[in-house]
């Protein structure tokens, strides 16, 4: 029993919304002008949003709640506030096999509100806890190749009933809001750009996860006003239910841009098709082999072994978190660094560096139970992200994993080329001078404010290769009337 309670508040994002934070938000919606005929709400657990809804819109002459747990539904029909008001029906049904259009279509010519909080889990979370409370597996985002392989067919849960819910809502004036992640409200305004649907306004107020879920999530309520004759495709950001200041998400060159009042003030520094190019660091997947620590003179690996082997294929490793940190002079890491190219043959390195290949094949249970299927059609011992660039004597860095705008200059260390994790991106340079313009550049107040325009800084990875390409360096340079 201890862990099938866990499983369980997982498996159907069991965090039911207090009756304080539900009554807020209605609130709030009474604020903005939201006046719904029908209210429902498609997931309505112990019923804090129908009982919430129920007090603030004495206008809807209907509200109708869906529940798939018996005993809530059990809970709820105690509740004398929600008994007692004629207009409340409440059932059980599964968000994922209700027929929501028939429901909907029962209210021709009714604003409808559909309000409440969808589980907070991906598709990825239920397979590890074998949930079943998910939609039918398809690739819905139509990702390919690569993609899925390296995780983006993973979603959440609460995306794809997002998208399901403006079906249903789609051609007609209706409201939206939803307590969800921050990053699953952009999405859905990506998906209602990009099958150019009615929107009339979208907004998204910041909540405190922490006071109301105990739990540490960029979450938001994400507030959507439909009408059948308008598409406008942006968003407000406030940083509360009380805030007046709010940044615009909108597009520009069907590209979401995070501010975009900042970004059309910097619009002339854009270039998405820029020659500069921002690399990924080293990726091997196998730090305990690969990694080591010098200590008094002498390599030890992640296994706690001291390690006999020639410096030839060893280079000075920044990680991430040393960038970020502006750790990147003293260096007490190294990595083993196997093919000069993508693709090249790793047996070279039996003639150059034979301890290293010894080193290599005593190690390869690690190596060869990698999981990644980019390793598996490649040679052995390889690695990702290496080429002539992470081999320049100069570099710029910067983590994509950190909330901040920190660019490092590093150069070489012991006469060798400094490599960086796959957490850092950096350009590269033979000439000090040139790295040393371009450092003055990206670490300008404009370079800054242009990259802060579009970053979204409660992604997982927010400073992304594609945004710090993005950077017209010459334009840049003419406005700062810098030589370059």
């Amino acid at each position: 029993m201890i862990q099938v309670v866990p499983k369980l508040k997982v498996e159907y994002g069991d965090f039911q919304t207090p009756l304080e934070l539900a009554e807020k938000i209605c609130y709030k919606l009474l604020e903005l002008g939201v006046s719904p005929d029908i209210i429902i709400e498609p997931t309505c657990g112990t019923g804090n949003f129908v009982e919430a809804s129920a007090r603030s819109f004495q206008s809807a002459s209907k509200i109708i709640g869906i529940e798939v747990n018996h005993d809530y539904l059990e809970q709820i029909g105690k509740n004398n506030q929600i008994s007692q008001d004629g207009r409340i029906q409440v059932q059980q049904g599964n968000f994922f096999e209700f027929d929501w259009s028939s429901l909907i279509a029962q209210f021709t010519n009714k604003k409808i509100l559909l309000l409440g909080n969808f589980p907070w889990v991906t598709n990825s979370q239920q397979g590890a806890i074998g949930g079943r409370n998910l939609p039918q597996k398809t690739n819905f985002q139509n990702h390919k190749g690569l993609d899925a392989i390296a995780g983006k067919s993973n979603f959440d849960i609460s995306e794809w009933m997002l998208i399901n819910s403006i079906q249903w809502l789609r051609d007609r004036e209706a409201y939206l809001a939803m307590l969800c992640k921050t990053s699953v409200s952009r999405k859905l305004l990506n998906y209602i750009y990009s099958k150019e649907l009615n929107l009339a306004y979208c907004a998204t107020y910041k909540i405190d996860t922490k006071k109301y879920f105990a739990a540490s999530v960029d979450a938001c309520l994400l507030f959507c006003k439909f009408d059948s004759n308008v598409k406008k495709y942006f968003c407000d950001v406030f940083s509360s239910f009380d805030a007046d200041n709010y940044y615009r998400i909108g597009y520009r060159n069907n590209t979401q841009i995070r501010d975009i009042t900042s970004f059309d003030r910097l619009k002339d520094l854009h270039n998405p098709r820029m020659d500069a190019k921002w690399r990924s660091g080293i990726k091997h997947d196998c730090s305990n082999v690969m990694e080591f620590r010098k200590v008094d003179n002498m390599f030890v690996n992640g296994l706690g072994e001291v390690i006999d082997i020639e410096d030839t294929c060893l280079f000075p490793l920044v990680k991430g978190s040393d960038v970020a940190q502006n750790r990147t002079q003293s260096i007490e890491r190294y990595v083993l660094v196997t093919q000069r190219y993508i693709g090249e043959s790793t047996e070279y390195i039996q003639s150059i560096a034979p301890k290293t290949w010894n080193y290599l094949t005593n190690h390869s249970e690690y190596l060869d139970k990698r999981k990644s299927k980019v390793y598996k059609k490649n040679s052995r011992f390889s690695i990702f992200g290496v080429g002539s660039y992470t081999f320049a004597p100069w570099k710029i860095a910067i983590c994509g994993l950190y909330k901040k705008l920190d660019f490092r200059l590093v150069g070489e260390n012991n006469g060798k080329s400094t490599v960086f994790d796959d957490t850092v991106y950096f350009l590269s340079f033979e000439d000090e001078q040139a790295a040393q313009q371009t450092f003055k550049l990206l670490t300008s107040q404009t370079a800054l404010d242009y990259y802060c325009s579009l970053i979204f800084w409660d992604e997982k990875r927010p400073i992304k290769s594609s945004i710090l390409n993005s950077l017209n360096m010459t334009a840049l340079a003419e406005r700062l009337a810098i030589n370059f």
